[in-house]
């Protein structure tokens, strides 16, 4: 999951500083939000192990 973020970081970097590039800054948000909701469904599922 943190590779997920750290990946979209460095996507929306380059997408800024290198010209011709915003496209990257788009893909690094729409990788970002990706992450945050895997990480809200994985933090929901959390309380509900099952125990044997």
């Amino acid at each position: 999951m943190l590779f997920l973020i750290i990946v979209a970081i460095v996507l929306g970097i380059v997408g800024v500083v290198a010209k011709g590039l915003l496209y990257l800054l788009f893909i690094g948000v729409a990788v970002l939000i990706l992450a945050l909701a895997i990480s809200a469904v994985r933090f929901r599922r959390g309380g509900r192990r099952r125990t044997r």
